[in-house]
């Protein structure tokens, strides 16, 4: 028999907001020391009362946009009651019955639409780090903002849930609600796998593989899960429905605990904190300055940057939002883009240079310098890696490569005064004579003695043609 697997997935994304959901505290604490960026609301200190960051609100707003979701003018929160060292309150404050953000989509490069059930924003619990025989709590986590993205049963192998994790973390970070940090759990995955028989109408009994912080991770996890069930399954037994440990080391997931329902949580309204009523004024206010997302910027560049040069690029909104500001023509959009693929991802210091990226008229001029044959391709790049000194803001491109020195001879008559100096050198005659006979890879040789004769700058095209002209004669 055969199985057909179906995939939900949870996504908790943690909000780029100053301070946290309920207490005036830094709420980034990448790099910090374990529980210093905590407060006595943290804590569940006696008498102790949250109080709401109306930041965290305005960017739920803009992250229900980014995934086309209805944004719910009302909603509330709740307690999720459970009882573990990461949660000091013995409850999470969660929005269950009213989420800020409802239904919507997230759309895949392959043009496939995954559904989004809802969005609700609620604090994060601690981080527990395990130690053998002993585990240490960090509290630094706690009630960072965060909101829990739930898709529908929609996604059905496991490159398709790569590709939604992946574009879902793309929306986050372009609507720019995220820091993006994969490895400190700025974004991270609960994947749900069942698997049940090709023509069968219900689905099967999941299992939820929980905590996956990277695409190939959840990629990996559902393959494993997969395979797991369907040996199950085959053999007559039943899948238990739990809550599983995923580890990169081995591949494979292990049980953890029974899987809880709504019940087990004794869910009851938050009661120190009012409902969330917003305006529709608010609402288009926070997106008033919303930006192009992934598939506009794919539309935009159809067939004008290649599928695979875009995917790569559509990983960096600075990058995105750079070419998007640039002229229309496509010779341009080709070359900065190739360039920025290639040459500055490539780059040691690429992440340092995202944040301070060449002006739209420099890359403009290079591009229409590169055009022009006024620039090879080798001197196109280092211009362009010039173009990144601090020295060199707001400067005429071509005024760099000419301190540079790479701009290209194509004046016709002073190439062909170089062509004859070459052609008169006795070291070159019998080059000369191979090509007459037909040897045509000797140009090659005569082309790179033109450039070296013009030091360089020389454009090898043009030159090629000339030194053709004159050995046919």
């Amino acid at each position: 028999m055969k199985y057909f697997p179906t995939i939900g997935i949870e996504c908790h994304v943690q909000l780029s907001t100053k301070t946290k959901l309920f207490s005036e505290v830094d709420n980034d604490a990448r790099g910090k020391e374990p529980n210093s960026c905590v407060s006595p609301i943290d804590y569940a200190l006696p008498g102790m009362l949250p109080r709401l960051n109306g930041e965290a609100i305005k960017f739920a707003v803009r992250a229900g946009k980014a995934m086309n979701c209805e944004i719910n003018k009302s909603s509330r929160f709740d307690r999720k009651h459970y009882f573990y060292p990461d949660s000091p309150k013995g409850y999470q404050i969660t929005q269950f019955y009213h989420p800020i953000i409802g239904a919507g989509f997230v759309e895949l490069p392959s043009g496939e639409k995954v559904r989004i059930e809802h969005a609700h924003l609620e604090g994060d619990a601690g981080k527990l780090t395990h130690f053998g025989s002993y585990s240490l709590v960090d509290l630094n986590r706690v009630d960072t903002p965060l909101i829990e993205i739930v898709s529908m049963p929609d996604i059905h192998s496991a490159k398709a849930a790569h590709d939604y994790c992946k574009e879902l973390w793309r929306l986050m970070r372009y609507a720019k609600v995220t820091h993006g940090d994969l490895y400190n759990g700025n974004m991270r995955f609960d994947v749900n796998v069942s698997l049940a028989p090709e023509d069968s109408d219900e689905l099967g009994t999941r299992a939820e593989v929980k905590n996956l912080n990277s695409f190939r991770s959840v990629e990996r996890a559902v393959e494993y899960e997969i395979k797991r069930q369907t040996k199950i399954l085959e053999a007559g037994e039943r899948v238990i429905q739990e809550t599983r440990g995923w580890s990169d080391a081995t591949g494979e997931t292990t049980g953890q605990r029974s899987k809880e329902e709504a019940k087990d949580y004794r869910y009851m309204p938050e009661p120190d904190l009012p409902p969330v009523n917003l305006s529709a004024e608010f609402i288009d206010e926070q997106l008033a300055d919303f930006p192009l997302m992934p598939a506009d910027y794919r539309e935009k560049f159809k067939g004008i940057i290649a599928e695979d040069t875009l995917e790569v690029l559509l990983d960096y909104p600075e990058l995105m939002k750079k070419l998007g500001e640039l002229p229309t023509d496509p010779t341009t959009i080709k070359l900065v883009s190739n360039l920025f693929a290639s040459v500055l991802l490539a780059e040691e210091k690429s992440a340092e240079y995202l944040n301070d990226l060449p002006d739209k008229k420099q890359l403009s001029e290079l591009a229409e310098m590169n055009e022009k044959k006024e620039l090879s391709s080798t001197a196109t790049k280092e211009v362009f890696l010039r173009l990144f000194d601090p020295q060199m803001k707001g400067k005429d491109t071509k005024a760099i490569a000419k301190e540079l020195g790479v701009i290209q001879e194509n004046d016709l008559g002073a190439l062909e005064a170089i062509v004859d100096m070459v052609l008169a050198k006795p070291e070159t005659k019998k080059a000369q004579d191979d090509f007459k006979n037909g040897e045509e890879k000797v140009i090659g040789f005569l082309v790179g003695q033109v450039m070296k004769e013009s030091k360089g700058k020389a454009n090898p095209s043009v030159a090629q043609q000339i030194l053709r002209e004159k050995l046919t004669k």
